[in-house]
């Protein structure tokens, strides 16, 4: 079946529900806003305990991964995200997400070959791209002179 564009796009709108963004985009903005003031309240516990700033943003770091790992476990972080959309995917508890999920979804098929070769199916080409983005961007800013 060979469809011209005008056809595409009408079967395509046909089968795309349309989205609720009335809704979608405060409940990403809010939930987003509220990961990231809980990471400032936390910030500052680290902070009155004594850490530096430093280490206080990496601790910070390290609660907002294993939260967002518990979440995944106990199967709440999935409920929130379908709510909240972006807001929950965006932060660093996204990313915990996308690795504990597919860890846990293929726990089944045994340690090394469900949890540990599944762990970075979402996360691998994140990451790959990321760091092959910034390397090449740290180069680009080198060879034509933004570096000191």
């Amino acid at each position: 079946m060979k469809l011209d564009r005008k056809e595409y796009l009408a079967l395509s709108q046909k089968a795309s529900p349309p989205s609720p963004s009335l809704k979608n985009v405060p409940a990403a903005f809010f939930t987003g806003g509220a990961i990231c003031a809980l990471g400032q309240f936390f910030k500052g516990i680290f902070l009155g305990w004594g850490m530096e700033d430093k280490a206080a943003g990496t601790a910070v770091s390290v609660t907002l991964i294993f939260l967002g790992v518990l979440l995944t476990g106990l199967r709440l972080f999935e409920r929130a995200a379908k709510w909240a959309g972006a807001g929950t995917l965006v932060p660093i508890t996204g990313f915990a997400n996308s690795v504990a999920a597919p860890a846990l979804e293929f726990k089944t098929e045994g340690f090394v070959l469900g949890v540990c070769v599944k762990m970075f199916s979402i996360a691998g080409p994140v990451l790959t791209f990321g760091i092959s983005a910034s390397v090449l961007y740290g180069l680009l800013l080198y060879l034509f002179g933004g570096a000191a």
